[in-house]
């Protein structure tokens, strides 16, 4: 298995993240808050642990890195990442509990954007600047980053890609992989400093601008305000963060191609203009119900539910209304789209609609195949032929998903949950959405569920981040034999 090799890779990840933390830290200084000692505490306490770790096993690093490493390397460093994310968290003074640090670490990095916080305005600048930096290192992937910016971690780097990466088939943009980590980096911060910038000419400071394009182009969902992003009242930001998060939850490589000048590239993938019509049907039937049963004007019905519908379908989970007290039918709209998911080389959450798409096509191949039992034609994605092996994990991958949705949702349950807190609860956390329904509605928020519970949806998170399997695999006794 070459356990030391993948520990030692896991303690530079973890020196990485300790000087990150010194970002949040300047921050509180700027500020002149006191808890900026929590991420200078953070930052020694997180280098100390990974310096350790590399240089006392680093002489036993194996030039290649086979996939079962990568997937150790992958999951281990999340786990890592959550816990001593946590810990300036829980220094700061701003959550009661290590196991409250622990969920808002999880969620941040994992882009679900579910808090433990009841009063966010309260918070300091530090804590929101540092849960706006979770979500944007983890929404491309901080090891994503470590492969574009640390050449000699790039030895069997294709395996760290594909377990790191959001989807069932990876892009390879360059023929060198830490180059093709660095294109969509680069790509993600261009992005990421325009929506910023739009921002701020929409009436946003400076410091509430970077959080929330953090935060949407990551998919995540922190907001430095109670009400999201309903509290700016203004149609102008609303639309400028749909916009974006309508973007981040769309393949990075199109927009890559795009910049390349290949202008079609969007309307050339048939993910992206599945996504795309699914994002504009729901918008409209939602904007429909809106405006015919519960009289809202002809505007503000559209850019609710287009926001809505953003909002859930890329997984992102900032709020401009209570979709609690709308009518069934819009919700139940909202609530199909929490199975759907951003597009896979995304950084959206949930099943991915590369895997909707391709259940779908199945499923008409096999009526195709009952009127013409000798029918044989190739199910064909974006013009070429699909491996069978590519359905059949689809597949495996959707049984192993539902499963996890049930079996956390039962368990809630157990734990005192209502149904659809349980259940919504599940659904948003495996699928790194945030709000849910009820209890952990977008008014609401995760505080009130106990601490076994809280452990239980931060561990979700993860498994769903990583696509179930990357976690899950850890468990398997055969993984850990030669």
């Amino acid at each position: 298995m070459g356990l030391a090799h993948v520990i030692a890779l896991v303690g530079l990840l973890c020196m990485g993240l300790g000087l990150c933390m010194l970002l949040p830290m300047a921050v509180g200084l700027l500020y002149r808050e006191p808890n900026w000692t929590a991420f200078l505490t953070g930052t020694l306490a997180s280098c100390a642990l990974g310096a350790g770790l590399w240089f006392s096993l680093r002489d036993t690093q194996a030039r290649e890195m086979n996939h079962r490493q990568g997937m150790a390397v992958v999951a281990l460093g999340w786990l890592a990442a959550a816990f001593l994310g946590g810990l300036p968290l829980y220094l700061s003074g701003d959550f009661l509990t290590y196991t409250d640090a622990f969920f808002e670490a999880s969620s941040g990095f994992t882009t679900t954007g579910a808090s433990v916080l009841t009063d966010v305005e309260k918070a300091s600048h530090s804590v929101l600047f540092w849960r706006a930096l979770t979500h944007w290192l983890g929404g491309m992937g901080f090891i994503v980053l470590s492969l574009a910016i640390l050449p000699f971690v790039g030895v069997g780097g294709m395996q760290l890609y594909k377990a790191e990466v959001p989807s069932p088939t990876p892009d390879r943009l360059q023929p060198r992989i830490a180059d093709t980590a660095g294109v969509l980096w680069k790509v993600y911060a261009l992005l990421t400093g325009l929506e910023a910038l739009l921002l701020m000419l929409g009436g946003m400071d400076w410091f509430d601008a970077v959080c929330h394009a953090f935060a949407t182009l990551a998919t995540g969902g922190f907001s430095n305000r109670n009400a999201s992003i309903a509290a700016y009242g203004s149609a102008y930001i609303e639309w400028v963060v749909t916009v974006f998060m309508i973007l981040a939850g769309m393949n990075f490589s199109l927009h890559f191609w795009l910049l390349k000048g290949r202008l079609r590239a969007w309307f050339k993938d048939e993910e992206a203009r599945f996504y795309l019509a699914l994002c504009t049907l729901a918008s409209l039937a939602i904007a429909l119900a809106l405006f015919m049963a519960q009289g809202v004007g002809v505007h503000d019905s559209l850019r609710l539910a287009a926001f809505q519908v953003a909002t859930i379908i890329t997984t992102t989970g900032f709020a401009t209304a209570d979709y609690n007290q709308w009518l069934p039918f819009p919700v139940a709209v909202l609530v199909v789209l929490m199975f759907v998911g951003g597009s896979a080389g995304s950084t959206g959450g949930g099943p991915k609609v590369m895997r909707v798409l391709l259940v779908l096509k199945q499923s008409y191949y096999e009526f195709l195949r009952l009127v013409h039992p000798r029918l044989v034609a190739p199910m064909r994605f974006n013009g070429q032929g699909l491996d069978r092996q590519v359905v059949a994990s689809i597949w495996s991958f959707l049984g192993l998903y539902l499963g996890c949705f049930v079996v956390v949702g039962l368990v809630l349950t157990a734990l005192g949950s209502d149904l659809v807190t349980a259940f919504s609860a599940s659904i948003a956390c495996l699928g790194n959405i945030g709000p849910g329904l009820a209890e952990v509605g977008p008014a609401g928020n995760y505080a009130g569920l106990s601490a076994l519970a809280k452990w239980i949806l931060a561990l979700a998170m993860i498994v769903g981040r990583l696509e179930i399997y990357t976690l899950l695999i850890l468990l398997v006794p055969e993984f850990w034999r030669r």
